[in-house]
């Protein structure tokens, strides 16, 4: 543990303090024009109105093409993804919207006005610690509220340190954490920050109120993933 102390302490500034938690909002403000970009692993599925031959996982109609294609197109390590017809498609770092459109003009090659739909299936977001029913849950909204996600966790638990709730967020190769202190009633507002999917949400224990004195903003070349595994294993 103090090996894993030092290592992280050697990578990391911008020194949360329990009384500066606020001031760190900033980077977890609201942002109307975000939109969730297709990453690596991610689980696609493409609906084609009317063309179960070129749709994956479809939506549409009773038969949604399951059983022949498979339930989901998978981002390999290229960003790529093969779609029926069209072939080996780059998706990585296109929004939703830019990537139907995509599908829809090639598709005027051979079907007039095409009706196209594309999922993620794995925008998911995690809630961790001290509340009654930890879970990575699914989200279908680009924007989701923290106390709308701790409800799905079915709430805090008795011993939930409040001033101490911690947001992890994928930056390129950075993990940006925040501090929310939760028990300050008027500024909770403010604090029900805007989740994105691939967040994490970290909920400690009491017990753990000096925590705040060794976390930083930043944890250079982590992945969220890690990042949570680090914090738990401090808390």
């Amino acid at each position: 543990m103090l090996v894993l102390l030092s290592a992280l302490s050697c990578k990391t500034y911008n020194v949360l303090e329990e009384d500066k938690a606020s001031q760190n909002m900033q980077d977890f403000s609201f942002d109307p024009s975000y939109q969730y970009r297709i990453r690596k692993d991610d689980k696609i599925t493409l609906s084609v109105w009317g063309q179960d031959d070129l749709s994956v996982g479809s939506v549409y109609g009773i038969y949604n093409s399951n059983e022949v294609y498979g339930k989901w197109l998978l981002v390999d390590t290229n960003g790529n993804i093969e779609i029926p017809r069209l072939g080996t498609t780059p998706v990585i770092g296109k929004s939703i919207p830019e990537l139907k459109e995509e599908i829809k003009n090639k598709l005027k090659r051979w079907l007039v006005n095409p009706i196209v739909d594309v999922k993620v299936l794995n925008k998911e977001i995690a809630v961790m610690g001290e509340v009654r029913n930890p879970a990575v849950i699914q989200v279908d909204k680009d924007q989701n509220t923290l106390l709308e996600l701790v409800s799905k966790a079915g709430g805090f638990e008795m011993y939930a340190n409040l001033q101490s709730v911690k947001i992890l967020r994928q930056e390129g190769e950075n993990v940006r954490v925040t501090n929310i202190d939760l028990t300050k009633m008027k500024d909770v507002p403010n604090q029900n920050i805007i989740l994105h999917p691939g967040d994490y949400v970290i909920v400690p224990s009491k017990k753990s109120k000096d925590f705040d004195k060794r976390i930083s903003t930043i944890i250079p070349f982590a992945t969220v993933t890690s990042a949570a595994a680090i914090l738990i294993g401090l808390l």
